[in-house]
């Protein structure tokens, strides 16, 4: 679809209206779009990105609390891609015409059908195509990343997804910086204590479907000899096969651990008063699951 050219190649001086205020850049236009659900609602915080003829993107961002977005980009012919948790992307074409308007006017964006759950029964998680990775906080100015290269799963998936139920249990000896000295010392009494604690485990049986793909995924986590209550924030990705025809299901999830709240709590301070390493662990899991047997 291409946008619609408002007003003529006039001075600024001549603008009227809510845009009269809008400096552009000398050879540059203005793109703007209202982005609504199928009811006319607006769509706070969808995400849309101006891309070039080339295809580069050229600017992004979110619609504000009224589903609005305006953009200052130079004269010349652009692709919009719109997004939203729970619909449908949207794409058009637009001309930008120097010291002008290119509305595309109001947007709908169409419900979009969440992926296909998987079947009622037993699955296992596929630790060949499925990580556990966390990310830290070093000297207050880095980030350190490391993984955990050992753990099984099983999830029993119940005829209302949202009674279903999984165990995770990862080996705590095999934590990877790709350091051997950092991660001798990840291992000791100061971190996970590995030699009394030599796994970390998960349970949960609390699926809460948030809208869309996404999910909660609410358990207990133990870690370092202590229990905690972890909710995973979940995007489900639906279901595939792989090169042998095997169903999958796949998911992308995160959360933030506190190490003071499973008594991790070793620490050293820089001469400046900097923590050497931060009090959150971030932790991303990529999983794969496949049918039991």
């Amino acid at each position: 679809m291409i946008g619609r050219l408002l007003g003529s190649r006039t001075k600024r001086t001549q603008r009227t209206g809510p845009l009269a205020a809008v400096r552009t850049p000398r050879d540059a236009g203005v793109l703007s779009c209202r982005v609504l659900d199928p009811v006319n609602t607006p769509v706070p915080g969808a995400e849309f990105t101006v891309s070039d003829a080339m295809g580069r993107k050229v600017v992004g961002g979110g619609t504000d609390p009224f589903g609005s977005f305006v953009a200052a980009v130079p004269a010349g012919e652009y692709r919009l891609a719109v997004s939203a948790e729970g619909y449908t992307p949207y794409r058009a074409s637009a001309t930008v015409v120097e010291d002008s308007l290119a509305s595309l006017g109001d947007v709908t964006l169409q419900v979009a059908q969440p992926p296909e759950l998987p079947a009622p029964g037993d699955w296992e998680i596929e630790p060949a195509h499925s990580s556990i990775a966390f990310t830290a906080r070093h000297i207050g100015l880095a980030r350190i990343h490391g993984r955990f290269n050992a753990f099984a799963g099983a999830v029993r998936i119940a005829d209302d997804m949202q009674h279903s139920a999984m165990h995770v249990v990862i080996d705590a000896a095999s934590i990877d910086t790709n350091v051997k000295m950092r991660d001798d010392h990840l291992r000791s009494a100061d971190f996970l204590d590995v030699e009394r604690f030599p796994t970390l485990e998960f349970y949960s049986d609390r699926f809460t479907h948030r809208g869309g793909n996404r999910w909660a995924v609410t358990g207990a986590l133990s870690l370092h000899g202590v229990t905690r209550t972890v909710t995973l924030e979940t995007d489900y990705l639906g279901l595939g096969n792989g090169m042998e025809g095997e169903t999958r299901a796949a998911c992308r999830a995160t959360t933030e651990l506190h190490r003071d709240d499973f008594t991790v709590s070793w620490q050293t301070m820089l001469a400046r008063g900097i923590a050497v390493v931060g009090p959150s662990i971030r932790i991303d899991l990529d999983v794969q699951i496949v049918p039991k047997g």
